[in-house]
């Protein structure tokens, strides 16, 4: 006898859950990426002001929301 192997797809939930759990990581990387950018740029460049760091992590968030939105509408 030969053992077919079945293909077993995931639920909705799970494939759902899976997407959400990738978006949530992109943006918690993305973000922290924005951050160290814009920490370095205010240390090096601007006299230790706030602005850099909250302008990088705003650019890594937004970015992320863009990937997540296209990742989700898919």
């Amino acid at each position: 006898m030969c053992a077919a192997k079945a293909e077993v797809k995931p639920f909705g939930e799970d494939e759902y859950g899976r997407k959400i759990d990738r978006c949530l990581t992109d943006v918690l990387m993305k973000s922290a990426g924005g951050l160290a950018v814009g920490a370095v740029f205010s240390l090096l460049f601007i006299k230790r002001r706030r602005w850099p760091l909250v302008l990088g992590t705003g650019f890594g968030t937004g970015v992320a929301y863009t990937q997540c939105e296209k990742d989700l509408n898919a």
